[in-house]
């Protein structure tokens, strides 16, 4: 099987969108791909970070993916930094790529624009990507078009080394994960769901109670006039919330759309099927949250599947490079 690897940061809450986006892709690659998913906790502090949050944000990841239905039987799933081989990797591949291309990655002029300083790891944390996916010998990766170009990155520093010490690494392809419905800000609804704080009241979050979950569907944004239909241009408010109802019930917005003529209705169905789609997730998450020590085991046997091959690709970089074997 072609292996697949994709990681997620722990910052922020995961809400509706990471869900539909991203996880749910994950899920399915599992089962026709040698997965390979971490929790990547190194790249959560190339910004200032608390660093007690961020361990129980690791620890609370890691559960969101195994309650989403990553499956440790069918996947290794790991937090990146308990795989020392990334950060090893990280420093040899720092010395292949180039200060020009890293000036021209669009993320990091846009997280350091406005700013007088920002660390170095902000700078350099493409090149710890590339080691990400290059220490497993990554077939394939799923992007989006926020980390198109980083893969590029990636696939570039890789071909660069293999030109200079010989063929050591796989050159990853793009995954292009199945387009899936695009969830939007229910009070800017013109706009993605978001991790930003910004609106609170139009992202809902995967781990909220039903209650919240309800008030935040009910208080959503709609559109002039009083006419249901899918229309995402004239009328974006209501055809996110029939994007909602219909990813919950397994139809189509149009198919949803022909059931109302009123906005009330609507939302209240909406509200009401997505604490039901959400339920096995929350029900599975809160089981993982009274025992944290089965997610350790899970994080402990993958990270050992994962060193097992980090190690055997690190080994081969470094006879590459030159490097004197340890007797």
């Amino acid at each position: 099987m072609a292996r697949v690897l994709s990681g997620i940061q722990p910052t922020g809450d995961t809400h509706l969108g990471n869900y539909l986006g991203a996880l749910r892709n994950w899920v399915e690659f599992q089962d026709e791909h040698d997965a390979f998913y971490c929790v990547v906790d190194l790249h959560a502090f190339t910004v200032e970070h608390n660093p007690e949050e961020l361990r129980t944000k690791t620890l609370q990841m890691a559960q969101i993916l195994v309650a989403a239905g990553i499956d440790p039987d069918r996947s290794t799933l790991f937090v990146q930094s308990h795989v020392p081989e990334h950060a090893e990797l990280c420093w040899i591949l720092n010395c292949v790529a180039t200060m020009g291309e890293l000036n021209r990655m669009t993320q990091f002029k846009e997280k350091s624009e406005g700013k007088d300083s920002v660390s170095v790891g902000l700078f350099d944390y493409p090149v710890l990507q590339a080691a990400d996916i290059l220490i497993y010998d990554a077939d394939l990766v799923p992007v989006g078009e926020d980390q198109r170009q980083h893969l590029e990155l990636t696939r570039d520093i890789a071909q660069r080394f293999n030109n200079r010490f010989g063929d050591t690494f796989a050159v990853p392809e793009a995954a292009i994960p199945k387009v899936g419905a695009k969830i939007y800000d229910l009070q800017e609804p013109t706009k993605k769901m978001s991790k930003s704080a910004d609106s609170p009241q139009g992202t809902v979050l995967v781990l909220e109670s039903p209650e919240v979950i309800e008030r935040k569907i009910k208080r959503a944004v709609t559109d002039t006039g009083t006419e249901v239909r899918y229309d995402r241009e004239a009328k974006p408010g209501v055809s996110n919330l029939l994007t909602i109802l219909a990813i919950a019930t397994g139809r189509s917005p149009d198919e949803v759309a022909a059931g109302y003529s009123q906005y009330g209705p609507l939302k209240a169905d909406a509200a009401a099927a997505l604490v039901e789609f959400l339920r096995p997730l929350r029900e599975r998450f809160a089981e993982l949250a009274e025992d944290p020590g089965e997610t350790a085991a899970i994080l402990k046997r993958g990270a050992e599947k994962a060193q097992g091959v980090a190690g055997v690709t690190l080994a081969r970089a470094k006879e590459a490079i030159g490097l004197l074997p340890r007797a």
